[in-house]
């Protein structure tokens, strides 16, 4: 169990995030930094050319800087540094040559090179990569901790507290590489979610940047009048608040970074099976359903049911294994301590 000394020991640590500028990339190390208790750094990385090509296992381009004094890729190094994606893995890993031991290195998600990348990589249980320095999660880390969930659920918005329970957040992805929305998908998707609004339930409807524009306006015409939240990316994005205060969920089976947020929260999650599909996207899917937090989304006029499970808090497991392992380090090399508090 956690200890307030666990949440403090790092306080006054920093930790380099090489970030290529995707949100979701940067929320996953964003989690795992936080629940550390270290201070972010975010460096964004710029490969273009023969470097974005060779990547992730090229080179750093030289006039970046990379171990340069005064540069932004330079000394002092930090006491972590994090990596996601294949464009930041040539920078984590030319950091790692020339800090040493000195910072501690994480990949989050396979880093597609050798186990020698980082000295922690963390991947989806339902991916194959194993090895003495992985580490693996039901779901990926992400910014919503327990303690900020319990805190956007003390402070309700009026226009949420205004809809009939069950209050159903319904998160919306669309077509990717696995999953394509067939006309019959997305009419039988209206339908699911018209007969939820019949039933007494006040949805809280987004969608994402994948989601196809026709969709986006049936499911905003379906709701038209009827107790139901609609954000078409206009305004502040209440997100945050859908995720705390739904009793219930809907998302659409690509989107994996939505329910593995959703399923921070302990509620039901029932998934919408558009057409396709991959034995990676079966793997995370069986696994979730077996742990109790998925279900089907039943046909348009079935019964819900309702039920619960423990939270599901990733980027806290894996900070604590981080932790441990620094720890089992900074054993080995009493100085290491003093010489990272920057």
């Amino acid at each position: 169990m956690r200890t307030d000394s666990d949440l403090h020991e790092l306080n006054g640590r920093t930790a380099w995030i090489f970030s290529d500028g995707k949100a979701g990339h940067e929320a996953q190390c964003l989690g795992v930094v936080e629940a550390l208790g270290l201070t972010p750094i975010v460096k964004r990385t710029n490969l273009s050319g023969i470097y974005k090509l060779m990547a992730p296992w090229g080179p750093v381009p030289k006039g970046e800087g990379m171990g340069v004094n005064g540069s932004p890729l330079g000394p002092p190094w930090p006491a972590f540094a994090f990596a996601t994606g294949r464009t930041t893995i040539p920078y984590i890993r030319a950091l790692r040559s020339r800090a040493g031991m000195q910072t501690y290195t994480v990949v989050l998600m396979d880093p597609k090179t050798g186990p020698n990348s980082a000295d922690l990589i963390w991947v989806p249980q339902h991916d194959r990569r194993r090895g003495p320095n992985v580490i693996t999660t039901l779901t990926a880390p992400h910014r919503f901790s327990s303690a900020r969930i319990e805190a956007l659920r003390g402070n309700i918005p009026p226009a949420i507290a205004a809809l009939p329970q069950p209050r159903i957040a319904c998160l919306i992805g669309g077509p990717n590489g696995d999953y394509r929305y067939t006309d019959a998908d997305e009419e039988r998707l209206v339908s699911s979610l018209g007969a939820l609004i019949d039933s007494g339930a006040g949805l809280m409807i987004t969608t994402s940047r994948r989601t196809p524009e026709g969709l986006g306006a049936r499911l905003q015409a379906a709701i038209a009048g009827k107790p139901a939240i609609f954000w078409n990316g206009d305004g502040p994005n209440p997100y945050p608040d859908f995720l705390a205060h739904a009793d219930a969920f809907v998302i659409t089976a690509d989107s994996v970074s939505m329910i593995c947020e959703a399923a921070a929260t302990g509620r039901p999650i029932f998934l919408f099976s558009p057409t396709g599909g991959s034995p990676k996207f079966d793997r995370f899917h069986a696994a979730l359903a077996a742990y109790g937090a998925t279900r089907p989304l039943p046909a348009s006029g079935e019964p819900m049911t309702t039920w619960s499970y423990k939270p599901l808090h990733s980027a806290e497991t894996i900070a604590d294994e981080i932790r441990r392992r620094w720890r089992k380090r900074a054993a080995m090399l009493p100085g290491l301590v003093n010489a990272t508090r920057s």
